[in-house]
């Protein structure tokens, strides 16, 4: 098979896959009627007492993105750390940019007030 043949293999698998077991929890899921009691907002049995909508700041969530992100560029160094010895000089140099970026972003989101937790 060559490489395009192989691809479109892969593509057509992957949109079949998913979709064949979206199918088949269609068909295969329970199907009570819905009763009086499952049609209520809150399943829990408790209604809810004052507003049920409340404001979170921002602030929490732009932290955790941030954490989230940096958490996960962090992963990217432990490859390169493992092979360190083998990768020679331009990896080196490719590492050093790549922190460079993330002390970057780190200083904006600093400067922005991303991390203040208040």
């Amino acid at each position: 098979m060559s490489e395009h043949a192989t691809i479109g293999v892969f593509l057509i698998l992957t949109l079949v896959f998913p979709i064949a077991a979206m199918i088949a929890a269609w068909l295969f899921r329970a199907k009570p009627e819905p009763s009086e009691e499952k049609l209520l907002p809150y399943e829990c049995g408790v209604d809810t007492q004052g507003p049920s909508q409340m404001r979170f700041k921002i602030n929490y969530f732009i932290y955790a993105l941030v954490f989230l992100a940096f958490d996960v560029e962090t992963i990217f160094l432990y490859p390169w750390a493992a092979k360190f010895q083998s990768l020679g000089l331009f990896a080196f140099v490719e590492m050093i940019i790549f922190i460079a970026i993330l002390v970057v972003g780190l200083w904006y989101a600093w400067k922005e007030g991303a991390l203040k937790w208040y």
